[in-house]
């Protein structure tokens, strides 16, 4: 068969399945560790990079900032999961870390706006896109090796583990901060210590770059190697033999993203600024919200594996659907740390049980040939043009509209539009090569 494997007669190398998942996910978790970290300190970074400009500018000009980044996103998805298909897992996703390692010190050493004028901004900027560059690459090699390496009936539960290891990073980054603002006095704060953070991610990247060139040597043995001639464009190939699936997934993921950045970017912020809560109620239900997808997302991908992927994606999507609008104007009629506590764990749980076997779903809608680089592609799309949008476009509807429940409402129609791609998708049919 065209791109099948043939495997030698001994066992196959593997790496464990512990060492698997540590090299697959970790970009992913210090990648949501560092969005967290910028969220929270969004207000601060527009105080240190666009000081010149009013309190409303500079958190304007922050959220655009952390927004960039997903401008390279699909730059990143296409190139980055092309290479994989070529070149293997494995060296594409060392590659994807060492950028990210990149982005993340300049971010962390960049000089402010008073020390070196407008090169501050436009350093930060050059970082939030070496960041989103890598951050797009990063998605399709890793979730196509937890699918391709997970035993016979356990593709859920691997999979699961990328949007586990988010809710790991979610709650890493909003500890972090938390500490950070309850030991530093606001000068220092303001100063240094927001960099403590991305400097610390930096430090823990050159340990997932050992495990991972671990994973490429497993990808370059004889035994993981595939037969098929090599693909010169498989972006290409996908745009003219799965353009269906390709846009049913970027419809799928904007239900994901858009809900995923309003819960734990946007509402945190908001929540301090608007609804005058208090920074560490904020850190504590980001912590919350973060531990829930760390532990309900492998249950939902063990319940994925014995039930299918379609139906807790359509039941939970049908729960975000009627609740979150209630939700937030309990949340704003009567603010309180209790009510915001209650408001994000509840929607977390519904967003990780959909967003789950959709990891799953995306994957097995390509053949393995183009895998890395469709799976990156759907996701970089989906998350740039709708995820990267979110918090610019709630603020922006707020200060339009004056209606703090207008981002409720746009996030709402999104997940309507989003769930219909369930009635698009296309699954192909079996084949050992896939």
């Amino acid at each position: 068969m065209g791109d099948q494997l043939h495997f030698a007669a001994i066992k196959p190398v593997r790496l464990s399945g512990t060492k698997l998942l540590v090299a697959t996910t970790i970009g992913n978790a210090l990648e949501f560790f560092d969005f967290t970290v910028f969220g929270f300190f969004a207000i601060v970074i527009g105080h240190q990079f666009f000081s010149p400009l009013s309190a409303d500018g500079q958190l304007m000009s922050s959220v655009a900032t952390f927004g960039v980044g997903f401008v390279m996103r699909p730059i990143g998805g296409i190139l980055l999961g092309m290479y994989a298909d070529r070149a293997g897992r494995g060296p594409a996703m060392t590659l994807t870390l060492s950028l990210m390692t990149l982005g993340v010190c300049l971010a962390g050493l960049t000089p402010t706006y008073d020390q070196i004028g407008i090169a501050a901004p436009i350093l930060m900027v050059i970082a939030r896109l070496i960041q989103g560059f890598s951050a797009g690459g990063e998605v399709g090699p890793a979730t196509t090796v937890l699918l391709e390496h997970a035993p016979v009936g356990a593709r859920g539960w691997y999979t699961s583990w990328q949007l586990a290891s988010q809710g790991l990073g979610i709650a890493a980054g909003a500890a972090s901060a938390a500490g950070l603002s309850y030991f530093l006095p606001h000068d220092a704060l303001y100063a240094w210590g927001w960099r403590l953070p991305f400097l610390c991610g930096a430090v823990i990247l050159p340990v997932g770059i050992f495990i991972r060139r671990q994973l490429a040597e497993f990808e370059s043995h004889p035994q993981a190697k595939a037969t098929a001639p090599e693909l010169h464009s498989p972006f290409t190939v996908m745009l003219r033999d799965h353009l269906r699936n390709f846009l049913a997934g970027i419809l799928l993921v904007m239900g994901g993203a858009v809900t995923a950045y309003m819960i734990i970017f946007f509402v945190p912020t908001y929540a301090i600024r608007e609804l005058k809560l208090g920074e560490s109620a904020s850190y504590a239900c980001a912590i919350a919200t973060g531990l829930i997808i760390l532990i309900v997302a492998p249950i939902t991908g063990k319940f994925a594996d014995a039930f299918g992927r379609r139906l807790p994606i359509l039941a939970a999507r049908v729960v975000l659907i009627t609740s979150l609008y209630p939700a937030y104007v309990w949340l704003t009629s009567e603010p309180s740390t209790f009510r915001l506590f209650v408001v994000l764990v509840g929607l977390a749980i519904p967003f990780t049980i959909q967003g789950a076997p959709s990891v799953t779903m995306i994957p097995e809608l390509f053949p393995k040939s183009l895998r890395a680089t469709a799976t990156g592609s759907v996701y970089s799309f989906g998350v740039a043009i709708f995820g990267g949008l979110t918090q610019l476009t709630a603020i922006w509807l707020i200060h339009v509209t004056g209606n703090k429940l207008a981002p409720a409402i746009a996030v709402t129609i999104c997940l309507v539009l989003s769930t219909f791609s369930l009635l698009l998708i296309k699954r192909l049919p079996p084949d050992p090569a896939n």
